[in-house]
């Protein structure tokens, strides 16, 4: 269903939406602005001196609009102990830009950023900036007097302002009163009240953001109370007080379980209690020559890896607190090891920054064949038409993959994104969605020599980065293999032989191997009985439903699985159909029939994921590309998924692996909404956000209570961000301290990449909302949807392609392309049609054709030598636009890693960009396709990387000619010059 999007608003307005809290401009005692803004503004401005020591103290300053002072500014004078102070006129201006230095060449300028000061009197105490005279004498509390706590945990500010009146008083005179730091997250002011016995108060940051209840203001009696996340606790216990010391342990862990897998055992238990927090384990392993050895770890599994062959270990674990207390030892578990497989030791990932390396998707099955041997049809071969043109469902595979990274790298990708590995168990599955054995790479993608990890080095040899596709919301419908697998009535009376195979003892389903008594590949003799067994929970077992398949065949119950059989046990598995896509449901119901949903909130269920997925990180996967993340609440994500990825990888490849181990959802919207038809819980750049607040130790509670708690909060209450945005033209250092682990796919800009000015227009009204939206990941189709939730491989024309890839290459966020889309394959094509029509007429069709004949890459966007189809391929014009877009982006930081602004810009998809770190200082000016002008910029020389013209700014301004329709310019501040040569478009 479309939507029309949601009016955009203007920066001060949308900066209030602060977390925890529903705010607004102007509480109903704040002034107007009309008021607020008056000649004649003056600030009196205190500075702190004991850190300093200095022998003098200057204030260098410039009203907002105006001119600097000469330097070194005006002499403060003293004014109290520890402080000095000076009062300046700014006339109309309602704040200034300040510096302090001792006259002498030292200076304190905020890191680099100066200081923003408003009106009235302000406080500069060691970079903190607030609201209130430290010279004054505050005197005797009054007998009736309020001390009140205001909590800012949620909210971000450096200070913090109350404005007040007395029942039957007057207000203070905005922004109120400074409050005091307290403690960390709390601000505390003792207000005196003379005989009224309660207070209105409303809290600001001293510069414009307050949060006034929602335009009620707080009632606030006399006596101790708190105020946080919009509650008011009155006779409240100082929250800066110390707590009584923790002397209680933790609970026991139960339910150890131990399973070896070659070398390695994996170890899962369910979590401990504590009266406070359990903070992590222990686990304490004896056997084999290493003696006892006890490793720490944070979640509730754990993969002890490199351990002796045939060799009997013995587990047990403890839980800890944050006081250090550790719980009595869980009951022990066994286990022992095979042999060592004969795979290559694990790899190690890249480790780089992931805004440096565009994504390159494929459909692993339908890229590239390197070995006709692993290829299988499926059940579904002749009925889905494949059989009739020769196409197998599982064709390409990893040798095919490996044979093809040069063309890959050839076009100018760094990064591959690929779809799931897992052993997969459906009638259809060669996309890889259906997983059954998650521990098992899948054999029809493995060949001798190109194994999964043969894949991954291979990659990480040129210089490219393997992103894994990865499902933790759902198994095949025959569940997965080591945690559940249902048993169904399969009788095979005369018309369901053909697909009931007879049971074959010590046959076991792999996907690839045949079985030789039926000559299929997809046997299923080992998912069925005919006698009901002990213990079944399904109800009618064996009895007729009353209705018939499509061929004609009489159905039975039990016999197909699904959530309200009662064939999955509950505490595995959800029990529901989702009913509704924006409800609580859609987070806790099975997607589709043959998907069946894992009961996410079960330790038992996250330690066979975390597990499983500890694999593929220990063999050096550069990250995770998170199929269905909306399904899975972020409480769980937040609480088990994400910090058991960051620590498994930094346990294996160190910590700075860890931060640029890229993991990005699919939290698909298919409206144009910023927030997804209202719901905060079922949008995107809601999981870029850590949670707020504690809620009940059982996560299947805590979804829920987090599900209640953010909903009522709304969009307006949602917390924001800058770091994808410049101040002025200056880049600062991004603020990851409430990051999930998680990033996004933009499914704001895809789904209206239909017109490229209007998936920029979308993507940038979005921004304060993501956590940074430098790390988006964007594209225009993919193997799901094309843009406005079309259900075919987008055919907007090779001009619109190059225009939306001019703008991917260039704006925030990393640009990733479907495979084939460089040459327009399957445009206009419905891209899935299941088995009901031949895959080649698809949009995930074969692309290997196109691939045949040899490459080999010189570099990013380098062919060294090309020949057969291939060439063909490499010399299409989009291939051409592809090579330099990349070659620019890859020359210039700021479009690869800077934050961006459109402020004194005219133009339709105009920008500029910065990434300022580590030594480099990058500065560039964009425009697709129209003409800008640039105001307020650096002055400088600038170098258009796309023609070489150098343009000299000494005005701050320039103004760039419309290049055309998918050409852009990009004039890098001290460029060395044009990057590439000219292609079709990019001249």
């Amino acid at each position: 269903m479309r939507r029309s999007p949601t009016r955009r608003l203007l920066r001060p307005l949308a900066a209030l939406a602060v977390a925890g809290t529903l705010l607004s401009l102007t509480p109903a005692t704040a002034p107007t602005a009309e008021a607020a803004v008056t000649a004649g503004n003056t600030a009196t401005v205190f500075y702190f001196t004991k850190t300093r020591n200095w022998a003098q103290y200057n204030l260098h300053y410039a009203p907002d609009g105006g001119a600097w002072t000469a330097v070194p500014g005006v002499a403060m004078e003293a004014a109290c102990t520890d402080w000095v102070k000076r009062t300046v006129d700014l006339g109309s201006a309602s704040g200034l830009q300040a510096t302090f230095n001792n006259g002498s060449g030292t200076w304190d300028n905020n890191g680099g950023a100066n200081y923003a000061l408003g009106t009235g009197t302000v406080t500069v105490k060691d970079g903190v900036v607030a609201h209130s005279d430290p010279c004054a004498d505050t005197g005797t509390p009054a007998p009736n007097s309020a001390t009140v706590y205001y909590s800012t945990e949620a909210l971000g500010w450096s200070t913090a302002n109350i404005h007040y009146a007395p029942a039957g008083g007057s207000w203070t005179t905005v922004p109120g009163v400074g409050m005091q730091a307290a403690c960390a997250g709390w601000w505390k002011q003792t207000i005196g009240l003379g005989s009224a016995t309660s207070l209105k108060a409303a809290f600001n940051n001293g510069n414009g953001t307050w949060d006034n209840n929602n335009g009620a203001d707080y009632a606030v009696p006399t006596g101790t109370s708190t105020v946080k996340n919009r509650t008011v606790t009155a006779n409240a216990q100082d929250p800066c007080a110390a707590a009584p010391p923790d002397t209680r342990a933790p609970t026991a862990p139960t339910g150890l379980t131990a399973r070896a897998d070659g070398v390695s055992v994996v170890l899962n238990w369910q979590p401990s209690t504590d009266d406070r927090a359990v903070t992590g384990y222990q686990v304490v392993r004896t056997g084999g020559s290493g003696g006892s050895v006890v490793t720490s770890v944070g979640s509730t599994v754990f993969t002890d890896t490199g351990l002796a062959e045939n060799t009997a270990y013995t587990y047990t674990v403890r839980a800890v607190d944050a006081a250090g207390n550790v719980s009595a030892a869980s009951a022990s578990a066994q286990a022992t090891t095979g042999v060592k497989p004969a795979d290559p030791a694990p790899g190690s990932p890249l480790g780089t920054d992931p805004r440096k390396d565009p994504i390159y998707f494929v459909l692993t099955a339908r890229f590239h064949d390197g070995d006709a041997t692993n290829n299988r049809g499926g059940s579904q071969h002749v009925k889905s038409g494949n059989a009739a043109q020769d196409d197998p469902m599982f064709r390409g595979d990893f040798k095919g993959l490996v044979e093809k990274l040069d063309y890959i790298k050839a076009l100018g990708f760094s990064a591959v994104w690929i779809t799931p590995v897992v052993l997969n168990r459906s009638d259809y599955d060669y996309h890889g969605y259906h997983g059954w054995d998650f521990y098992k790479v899948d054999p029809r993608l493995e060949s001798a020599g190109a194994s999964y990890q043969d894949l991954i080095d291979a990659a990480h040899a040129k210089g490219m980065k393997i992103y894994q596709d990865v499902v933790y919301n759902h198994s095949s419908r025959w569940g997965a293999k080591g945690l559940f697998t249902p048993t169904v009535y399969g009788v095979r009376d005369s018309q369901w032989s053909w697909y009931y195979d007879e049971k074959q003892p010590g046959f076991e389903y792999d996907g690839l191997t045949v079985d030789p008594k039926t000559g299929k590949s997809y046997y299923n003799g080992d998912l069925w009985s005919t006698a009901e067994l002990a213990g079944n929970t399904c109800l009618n077992w064996g009895k007729p439903t009353g209705g018939k398949s499509a061929e004609g065949y009489t159905l039975y119950n039990c016999q197909w699985p699904s959530p309200t059989s009662g064939m999955f046990p509950k505490a595995l598995y959800h029990q529901c159909w989702i009913g509704n896509w924006e409800g609580e449901d859609a987070r806790s119901c099975w997607l589709h029939e043959d998907l069946a949903d894992f009961n996410t909130e079960n330790a038992t269920v996250q330690g066979y994921l975390i597990g499983a997925y500890d694999k593929y990180i220990d063999m050096g996967v550069d990250g995770f590309r998170v199929d269905t993340a909306v399904h899975i609440p972020r409480t769980t994500w937040n609480r088990r998924f994400l910090p058991a990825i960051q620590e498994r990888v930094a346990q294996r490849h160190g910590a700075e692996a860890a931060r640029n181990f890229f993991v990005f959802g699919e939290v698909a919207a298919f409206v144009n909404d910023k927030w997804n038809r209202g719901s905060v819980n079922h949008s995107a750049q809601f999981f870029t956000w850590k949670e707020r607040k504690e809620y009940d130790a059982d996560d299947a509670k805590a979804s829920l209570e987090m599900y209640a708690y953010e909903q009522g909060l709304g969009p307006a209450g949602q917390p924001t961000s800058t770091n994808a945005f410049l101040q002025g033209n200056s880049y600062h250092t991004p603020d990851h301290s409430r990051f999930s682990g998680m990033n996004i796919i933009d499914m704001r800009m895809h789904m209206n990449f239909g017109d490229a000015q209007n998936a920029f227009s979308n993507g940038k009204d979005s921004d304060d909302s993501v956590n940074d939206a430098t790390y988006n990941v964007v594209y225009v189709d993919s193997h799901d949807y094309g843009p406005n939730k079309s259900s075919e491989r987008y055919a907007g024309g090779t001009d619109a392609w190059a225009e939306n890839m001019s703008l991917m290459w260039t704006f925030r966020g990393i640009p990733t392309l479907y495979y084939g889309s460089e040459i327009e394959f399957q445009a206009g094509k419905k891209i899935d049609c299941g088995p009901t029509c031949p895959l080649a007429a698809t949009g995930r069709a074969y692309y290997g054709d196109h691939l045949a004949g040899s490459v080999t890459a010189a570099g990013f966007s380098k062919v060294a030598s090309a020949s057969g189809a291939v060439a063909t391929t490499l010399d299409q014009p989009l291939v051409k636009h592809l090579q330099r877009l990349n070659q620019i982006r890859r020359a210039v930081p700021a479009l690869q890693m800077g934050q961006y602004s459109t402020e004194g810009i005219s133009g339709g998809m105009a920008f500029k960009r910065r990434y300022t770190a580590a030594g480099t200082d990058s500065f560039a000016l964009v425009t697709v396709s129209g003409g800008a002008t640039y105001t307020g910029i650096p002055n400088g020389t600038y170098v258009d990387a796309v023609t070489g013209d150098v343009r000299t700014v000494t005005n701050g301004s320039l103004t760039v000619a419309a290049p055309g329709k998918g050409n852009l310019r990009v004039y890098v501040l001290g460029g060395t010059g044009k990057v590439g040569a000219d292609g079709p478009y990019l001249r």
